[in-house]
């Protein structure tokens, strides 16, 4: 077997451990809120990812980033550190992590959508229309769920998709200058300055006395959904390929589900498996039809 033909199946088996890692993130999530306020969560989870960054980059003796790179690491602070995990455990009170996991199905067309505006491209029509139908088809489950109206846990998580594809359009434009797991660990230290404070503050009193679940749910989304998943996604596009290891995450919806059912107790009905792959379809069509100017450079995904 070639050297680049290992390379490249080690690629896709990092990829693969990456895509589990952030399908967990949901379950992960529902299970901490049950103990922990979405605020205090959000600010945990950054502050201990933060701290666990700030020692590798020292330990690594990793060099500033360059100035001009502040204004977006701030812009992708901003929307992954605390607006997305915010907005998304603020969801996961109100929704189950499945029914998340079908409207987070449909993130990386959101991502698509902001890189195409942010780099100017021009796509063919059939990624606006595989874009469009599989929007229609998350707000169309959504109804459906809801009785014939949105909850109030689909605003909260429509809302981390749109910010979330804003600060991963973002960071994919970052790796480009730096590798995507610094990237992420820049932007958890530049956050530092307010995830510890935040934790103080709203850290509940007895929270080592939690029960065990939503423990290890905090840390879970901390340390490998916030941190660790990025390490091992990027890395496996940078050896496997950013074309042939994105396209691992098409599974991520259905690795959703069975952790959920696993770990939350939850029923996967055929509804909303089938919703699932139908959105998996539009993101597999929309992606393999959208034009890119430039190479994209390897990008952090949803979790």
């Amino acid at each position: 077997m070639s050297t680049s033909h290992s390379r490249e199946r080690l690629g896709l088996l990092l990829g693969f451990v990456g895509m589990v890692i952030f399908g967990g993130t949901l379950p992960g999530t529902r299970l901490a809120v049950s103990a922990i306020d979405p605020s205090a969560l959000t600010a945990i989870r950054a502050a201990i990812a933060g701290v666990c960054s700030l020692a590798v980059l020292i330990a690594l003796r990793r060099p500033l980033p360059p100035r001009a790179l502040w204004p977006q690491l701030l812009l992708t602070m901003v929307c992954v550190v605390v607006l997305f995990p915010l907005l998304m455990a603020m969801g996961m009170q109100r929704v189950d992590a499945s029914h998340g996991g079908v409207v987070f199905g449909g993130m990386p067309i959101g991502t698509a959508l902001v890189a195409v505006a942010v780099t100017h491209e021009r796509p063919r029509p059939l990624f606006w229309i595989a874009s469009l139908v599989g929007a229609a088809l998350v707000v169309a489950f959504a109804l459906r769920q809801g009785g014939g109206t949105l909850s109030s846990g689909d605003l909260f998580l429509f809302a981390a998709v749109a910010v979330a594809a804003v600060g991963y359009a973002f960071s994919g434009k970052l790796t480009a200058s730096m590798p995507g797991w610094e990237v992420i660990s820049w932007v958890l230290v530049i956050a530092l300055p307010f995830s510890v404070p935040a934790a103080l503050l709203t850290m509940p009193a007895d929270l080592l006395q939690l029960p065990l679940k939503p423990l290890l749910g905090l840390l879970y989304v901390a340390l490998f959904s916030q941190w660790i998943g990025f390490f091992a996604w990027n890395a496996g596009m940078a050896m496997g390929g950013i074309a042939r290891v994105s396209q691992v995450q098409l599974l991520q919806p259905f690795v959703t589900f069975a952790l959920a059912a696993l770990f939350n107790g939850e029923t996967i009905t055929w509804q909303i498996v089938l919703f699932a792959a139908a959105v998996v379809a539009t993101v597999a069509i929309s992606t393999r039809t959208r034009t890119q100017q430039v190479p994209p450079p390897a990008q952090l995904v949803p979790e």
